[in-house]
């Protein structure tokens, strides 16, 4: 049997830093018996990873003491091997794009189904399921391992209102609200709205409104009065009794929220 070490080697060398247990198998020539213990040996001394059942990762030395790779340098090609759209989102891609005070615990990954997590050294992966994704406006950033789909600034800012519990709350969300404000593109906030629930409109404007950004929330305003949006909770698991209501927004604003403008 070939040398799991030579075999890694090789790989880094041709630009590529994961593998599949089939491949290596392959590659090395032995029984899947003596391949799998390769594999062990190999990660018990942390020069690879494995983050899902029989998909690896090699380490290089700098991420030796994570024990993996970090999850935008993985995460692309776990999710071609498993053959499903994705795209980073809600807090992860709020920090790529700008957003650097907030950074989240775990990385937030959009995906059709719900799927567990992935915890793979000091790598951490939250699984977030939306129905309909492949419609959601994506970017491309590059990373050293490839290209990584990355929600666009628009869709983030809709998301992480959508998915606050998901986001350390609607103050952290108005927070990271703050540093995204500026990059928002009114045009592309539109047509990201129409693709989302329309409370998330609702909310996302009124915390834009809050926050003194009367542009991209004008434009909210105009798309909630079109669709006819009906009364809802500024925060979904209050009660709205007793509430002052928004009534450009149609909320009922069942929390106090500070928001640096």
């Amino acid at each position: 049997m070939g040398s799991a070490r030579d075999y890694f080697d090789a790989l880094s060398a041709a630009g590529r830093h994961h593998f599949t247990l089939a491949e290596a198998v392959a590659a090395l020539g032995g029984s899947v018996v003596a391949v799998r213990a390769a594999l062990r040996r190999a990660s018990q001394r942390g020069e690879i990873a494995s983050p899902y059942r029989g998909f690896f990762v090699v380490v290089p030395p700098e991420y030796r003491c994570l024990r993996c790779l970090p999850p935008e340098q993985f995460v692309p090609q776990l999710m071609k091997h498993l053959g499903e759209p994705y795209y980073v989102a809600l807090l992860s891609a709020a920090e790529l794009h700008g957003a650097a005070h907030h950074r989240p615990q775990r990385f937030q990954v959009m995906i059709p189904k719900n799927r567990r997590p992935i915890e793979c050294g000091e790598a951490r992966v939250q699984f977030v399921a939306r129905r309909g994704l492949e419609r959601t406006p994506v970017v491309e950033q590059n990373t050293p391992r490839g290209r990584m789909r990355v929600s666009s600034q628009e869709a983030t800012a809709l998301e992480i209102v959508g998915y606050a519990d998901q986001c350390g709350g609607l103050d952290n969300v108005a927070a990271v609200l703050s540093e995204l404000v500026e990059s928002l593109d009114q045009k592309k906030l539109l047509e990201a709205a129409r693709l989302c629930p329309v409370v998330w409109s609702q909310r996302l404007g009124y915390l834009l409104e809050l926050a003194g950004s009367d542009d991209p929330a004008g434009v909210l305003a105009d798309h909630v009065r079109t669709k006819g949006a009906t009364l809802a909770p500024l925060v979904r698991a209050r009660s709205m009794k007793g509430a002052v209501r928004a009534e450009r927004w149609r909320l009922a604003i069942n929390a106090s929220m500070e928001v640096d403008p």
